[in-house]
Parts: C-alpha cells; structure tokens; sequence
C-alpha cells in the first residue's frame, strides 16, 4: 500500500531506551524509498505519455492547419473559377448577341436585296408581257392582211402549173 503525504506527516515513532527505535526508522524510510521510486517512475511514464501526447497533438494541430488551408485555398479556387465562369458564361453571351444581330442584319440585309430583285423581275415580267402582247398583236395583225391571201393564191397557180408540168413529163 502506498503512502500518502498525509501518513508521513502523521507517523509516530515509538521511543526506545535510546529514542525512536532505529529499525522502525529505517523500515519506514524504506518503505518511503520504494513509493517514492514508484511515484518518480510513474511521473517519468506519465511525462513520456504526455511527451507522446503533446507529439501527436502537434501532428494533429499542423494536420488541422493544413486542412484548414487546404479548405481556404479550395474556397478561394472554387470562387475563382466561379468567377471566370461568370466572366466567360458573359463573353459567350455577348458573342452570341453579337452573331445574332450580325445573323439578324444579313437576313435583312438579304431580304431588302430578294425584295428588290422580286421588283426588278416584276418590271421585267411588265415589260415581257407587254412586248409579248405587242409581238403577238403585230402578228394578228400580220395575219389578218390581205397579203396572206395572195400568198395563198400564188402558191396555189404555181402549184398547178407545177403539177402540169409534171403531168407532162409523166407522160
């Protein structure tokens, strides 16, 4: 049984013929010697953990750090890229505006010019018909001429005479 600070104070010795008995002493001291290499080795293995402890501690606080870190630097990236994210997400925006109005300008652009050459066509197609219409009047009127007739009549007397010279030859 270990001795506690309170039974080395209230220890009484017995007095001998001399005064206190000398092998009670030295049984005492002894003992005392024993507790307090067991309280010393204790404190050493105690101070030796607490040394492995405060080790550890120190791994964890810089592991702790570390990731403290590590989880700033990945806030910091992650609104980095956000925010390039955002810059570029505009840019493709403003791209994408610009080509649509750029598209939107060509279709009017194309449109004006296919109007205009619809119109351009229609004053031809005008100009057709009516020199078409002329054309054929002339020719109606052409063939409404007596000369017509006379053609007729002429190829028709050239036709007999042929085909009598023709009789004749036969014959």
């Amino acid at each position: 049984m270990a001795l506690t600070p309170l039974d080395i104070h209230n220890k009484e010795f017995t007095r001998g013929f001399r005064g206190y008995d000398e092998d009670e002493v030295n049984e005492f001291l002894d003992q005392i010697i024993k507790d307090y290499e067991l309280v010393i080795r204790e404190k050493k293995n105690l101070e030796e953990k607490v040394s492995q402890l405060d080790e550890k501690l120190g791994h964890f606080s810089n592991i702790e750090e570390t990731l403290n870190k590590s989880i700033l630097v990945a806030q910091e990236t992650a609104e980095e890229v956000k925010g390039h994210a955002n810059k570029e997400s505009k840019l493709i925006v403003k791209e994408a505006e610009k080509n649509a109005d750029r598209i939107i300008n060509e279709a009017l652009s194309k449109s004006r010019r296919i109007s205009l050459e619809v119109e351009e066509l229609k004053k031809q197609a005008k100009v057709f018909r009516t020199r078409l219409k002329m054309m054929v009047e002339a020719q109606l009127d052409m063939l409404d001429t007596d000369d017509w007739d006379e053609l007729f009549d002429v190829e028709i007397e050239e036709e007999t005479e042929y085909e009598k010279e023709l009789a004749q030859n036969n014959s």
